[in-house]
């Protein structure tokens, strides 16, 4: 098998397992929301400390909130934080920043810190000014995914309830 298509394979099983989640849409859609919030403010490598807990109190899909921290991942640090940084920076302290320093920065703690409260205050605002931008959009696209899925299984039984003949 290919990587693409074990690529695909385990979208669809991931799929399948958002989609047979038994809480109401709003409630799956609050945990990729949450998720999403939490991915975008808190830095890499807590995300999940904070945002499985948080789930769990809010009554949100864990697994939603789980899945909603990968928006940053190993992978898309290298471009979300110099971004969101570069351009908070910009906003507040008028770019005394180069996006290239910030690209070649290694995205850990110390790092971070190294880069001083100027930058860490840019990384910090930009990602929440990233989390109120795409926690929104991240609810109501689940919910209406979630809810138009549902509406279509629901078709089906109906659809599949009036074909058989009755008394079977």
């Amino acid at each position: 098998m290919t990587v693409r298509k074990r690529v695909l394979a385990q979208l669809a099983r991931l799929r399948r397992k958002i989609l047979k989640e038994r809480l109401p849409p709003e409630d799956i859609a609050g945990g990729w929301a949450l998720g999403m919030f939490v991915g975008c403010a808190v830095p890499f490598g807590i995300q999940l400390v904070i945002a499985i807990p948080l789930a769990m109190m809010m009554r949100v899909s864990k697994l939603g909130a789980t899945l909603g921290t990968f928006v940053t991942n190993p992978v898309t640090i290298f471009f979300i934080y110099p971004a969101q940084t570069f351009v908070m920076n910009k906003i507040l302290f008028g770019g005394t920043l180069s996006y290239s320093k910030l690209a070649e920065t290694q995205w850990c703690w110390s790092a971070v810190r190294s880069l001083g409260a100027e930058i860490m205050a840019s990384f910090f605002l930009g990602g929440f000014a990233l989390a109120a931008i795409l926690t929104p959009i991240t609810y109501f696209v689940v919910k209406r995914f979630v809810v138009s899925h549902r509406r279509r299984e629901e078709l089906k039984r109906a659809d599949g309830a009036a074909a058989r003949p009755e008394g079977t």
